[in-house]
């Protein structure tokens, strides 16, 4: 739980700093070219989901879909073991909150306000840093599901004895190949009596008794 608010935090002051800033200086600027034009500093305002996607029709629907993952993360919260689900479900918990705020708080009104969106990379919506969150999120989802990582932390039990394809527990191994059984109450017979029946003494040479 303490792991997964601190990097919902973190991931959340970070987006809203970096909005501020963009806000502040890029306004009413042409965009700002680095890495060779990689990559450029374009502020946007976006009335639809992450990577510009829907338009204001949707905002009202997408801010009422981030209330709902922030409540549900929240409620899975108190079971959650694992780191690994703990950094995952804090980077999706504050990058949704950081569009949420932009949705509550910034123009034209509550629930219906525009996201600040900044980066932008070739053939690439522009994005921002909760978008960034909410994407990393998802594919660490993704990874851990597939690998079978409890979001409890506990390990996945072990199949039952016998149900690899072996002797069933309780049950007793038969005989072994060639071992010949006696009747019941017996031991097994002697070689060339099938019957198990043991074999008469031989007497001496020539007949009879002495």
């Amino acid at each position: 739980m303490a792991l997964l608010l601190a990097v919902a935090l973190v991931v959340l002051a970070a987006d809203i700093v970096t909005k501020l800033v963009v806000v502040a200086t890029l306004s009413g600027r042409p965009p700002v070219s680095l890495l060779g034009g990689f990559l450029k500093l374009t502020l946007t305002r976006n009335p639809g989901a992450a990577f510009s996607i829907g338009g204001p029709s949707t905002t009202a629907l997408f801010s009422a879909i981030a209330v709902g993952v922030a409540v549900v993360i929240l409620r899975t919260a108190r079971r959650i073991g694992s780191a690994s689900w703990a950094v995952t479900l804090g980077l999706l918990l504050g990058g949704a909150t950081g569009n949420l705020i932009d949705r509550i708080f910034r123009y034209p009104g509550p629930f219906r306000g525009y996201v600040v969106d900044w980066i932008q990379l070739p053939h690439w919506p522009v994005f921002n840093l909760a978008d960034s969150a909410i994407v990393c999120g998802g594919v660490l989802a993704v990874i851990l599901a597939m690998r079978g990582t409890a979001i409890t932390g506990h390990a996945r039990a072990a199949p039952p004895a016998g149900s690899g394809g072996g002797p069933a527990a309780g049950i007793p191994a038969g005989p072994a190949d060639g071992q010949l059984t006696g009747p019941a109450g017996g031991g097994p017979g002697q070689a060339g009596d099938p019957a198990g029946r043991p074999g008469r003494a031989a007497g001496p040479p020539g007949g009879g008794a002495a």
